[in-house]
This record gives C-alpha cells, sequence and structure tokens, in this order.
C-alpha cells in the first residue's frame, strides 16, 4: 500500500512545475532533513520550489551546515498552493500557520511515519515502520527518479541520524542501513554531521544542563525520571530554547528508569513536554491522550499547566513497574 501511494505521490509532484514543501514547527532534524532533502532535488530537476515551516520561524543552528538556501519564510507560501507536500507533520495542526495553505491546496501530500498521523491530505503516506521520515523521502526521490548530490544526501541522512539516536535505538532496520549507505556513497559525511548535531553547544548549554540534571527526580516504583527546564534557566545562561535539545538525552540515561520526561516552561501557564521510552512503555500513547503524538519510544506534547501537573499527569498514566 505504501509503495502504490508513494507513486501517486511521485506522480503528483513530478507532473507539477510548482511545489511547496512544508515541515512541522520548531523542526528537528528528521522534519528539516527531509523537506530539505527533496527541495534540492526538486530544484535540481528543474521545479520552483518554496520549502517552509510555521512560526517561530528560526533555523535552527545545529542544523546550519544543511544547504539552507532553499528555505523561506511562511509568508513566502502561497495561500493556495497546486501542490504541497507535508514531511514529519504528525497532524494538520503541527503545520501551525501553514495549515490553513495545507488544507486549501488542490493536491495535499503527507509523507510521515509517525503512527499517530491519521493522515490530512489527499495523498497520505504514512508509514510507521520506516525509521525516519527522511528514509521515506529517498523512496519518493527514487520513485521520481531525481538525482542525490551530496548535499541532498546530508540532508536526509540527518534525519536519518537524528530520529534513530546514531542508529541506536530499535526503529534502526536493514533498510535504513542500506538507505545511510547511500547516502554516504553519495557524499554524506557522518563526521561532518555527528559534530554538528551531538558535540556542539553553546557555553551556556553547560550550565543549563547542569541546572537541569541537578534538578532530576526518580519515581522508582513507575520506573520513571523526569526534570524541569525553567524559563530562567535560558535566560541566565543567554541560549534560546532550540540550544538544549540535547537535554532529554542526559536524563534518559539513568538505570533505574524505564521513561524520561523533561518539562520545558513556555510561560506562566503553558509546557512542552518530552518524553523517551526504552521499549517496555508506549509514550507515544500517553502523548496522544494529553494531546500530542510521536512514536512509541519518542514523543512530545504541549500542556496548559504547570510543570508539576505535567508530570503528574505522565505519572498517573503510568502503571508501577512491577504489576
Amino acid at each position: 500500500m505504501t509503495d502504490d501511494l508513494t507513486a501517486r505521490a511521485a506522480e503528483a509532484i513530478g507532473s507539477s512545475p510548482d511545489l511547496v514543501l512544508v515541515c512541522h514547527v520548531n523542526p528537528d532534524g528528521d522534519a528539516l532533513g527531509s523537506m530539505v532533502g527533496v527541495a534540492l532535488a526538486a530544484r535540481a530537476a528543474g521545479k520552483k520550489v518554496v520549502a517552509s515551516f510555521g512560526a517561530p520561524f528560526d533555523l535552527p543552528s545545529t542544523y546550519r551546515f544543511l544547504d539552507l538556501s532553499v528555505v523561506t519564510p511562511p509568508d513566502t507560501v502561497p495561500e493556495r498552493p497546486s501542490v504541497m507536500v507535508s514531511f514529519d507533520a504528525g497532524s494538520l495542526d503541527r503545520l501551525g500557520e501553514l495549515a490553513q495553505a495545507a488544507a486549501d491546496a488542490e493536491t495535499m501530500i503527507v509523507i510521515d511515519h509517525h503512527a499517530t498521523n491519521e493522515g490530512f491530505g489527499d495523498i497520505n503516506v504514512i508509514d510507521p515502520a520506516a525509521s525516519a521520515t527522511a528514509e521515506m523521502a529517498l523512496d519518493l526521490l527514487d520513485r521520481l527518479g531525481w538525482a542525490m548530490d551530496a548535499d541532498i544526501a546530508t540532508a536526509l541522512l540527518s534525519g536519518i541520524v537524528t530520529d534513530t539516536g546514531r542508529f541506536q535505538y530499535s526503529n534502526t532496520t536493514p533498510k535504513t542501513l542500506r538507505a545511510a549507505a547511500r547516502m554516504v556513497e553519495a557524499g554524506a559525511r557522518p563526521e561532518v554531521i555527528g559534530r554538528h548535531v551531538y558535540e556542539e553547544t553553546p557555553f551556556g548549554y553547560l550550565a543549563v544542563s547542569s541546572a537541569v540534571l541537578g534538578r532530576a527526580r526518580l519515581d522508582p516504583d513507575r520506573r520513571m525520571v523526569w526534570s524541569v527546564l525553567r524559563r530562567s534557566d535560558l535566560e541566565q545562561a543567554g541560549i534560546g530554547a532550540g540550544d538544549v535539545d540535547p537535554l532529554i538525552d542526559g536524563i534518559r540515561t539513568a538505570r533505574e528508569s524505564d521513561v524520561a520526561l523533561l518539562v520545558k516552561e513556555v510561560d506562566d501557564r503553558t509546557v512542552k513536554a518530552s518524553l523517551r521510552s526504552r521499549g517496555r512503555v508506549d509514550v507515544g500513547a500517553i502523548a496522544v491522550e494529553l494531546g500530542g503524538g510521536g512514536h512509541h519510544n519518542a514523543a512530545g506534547f504541549t500542556f496548559d499547566g504547570s510543570p508539576e501537573a505535567a508530570v503528574e499527569a505522565v505519572r498517573s498514566r503510568l502503571e508501577p513497574a512491577g504489576d
């Protein structure tokens, strides 16, 4: 079924001279990498391409090693695109201000690997078995017959590397590794991706990490570890929210935990939560219950309430580990 849908998507994309490509707000490596990779390939194929994402339109500094010349502000997106393609957005609302353009597009194509995605387009290519949307993007390029150069390969490999946790998550499959090998053959450099994504942070990150890890707490009965990122942490360190994405990976290393939760203050009434699981618990299902989404082992949600209330909302949905 996915192959048939990919073929339909490729036919619609290939026959249109103008394309609008979008990804979810606050894009991660997979969202940005898959969108940029296909946008670069489309431009090389002679298409007129607009690629963007909704506010806040801040290009993540972590991914500035990618060729971002194809990415433009959201106000460049036409109100009624002829063909619009969404990458890595699990639902229409994840497109933010570009959701209306998606709803009004003549042909709306959804490329995504979130199991919670119910499909919001005319052509919904959704494959929860894929390690990353970037892996699906490569299938799309193959179907279109578009070439993959070093810049395209670097963008797509960045998506795969980040969504597989450097190939250490259970979503890494033989197909994933074969796709990554093709990208390296095309000129992607894993050491460049690794350095920029995992080995470079602003100095202020060290102070924020110290504060967040220092306030981590453990519920041994539910095998859950959590911490809170305060707005004051970022203000005192002089860095932004986009600079502290690796924090959840520090919290999740506690061996006594099956579930890790990082709650980030947004304002006085709203928090954002990131969830990780070692496999026993489906954090994607918990996130959906709380208005978010994601995967079995990685998910998130936005919560109206205090950080403490968000923690309790997750904790109350976990059974004691011994039960």
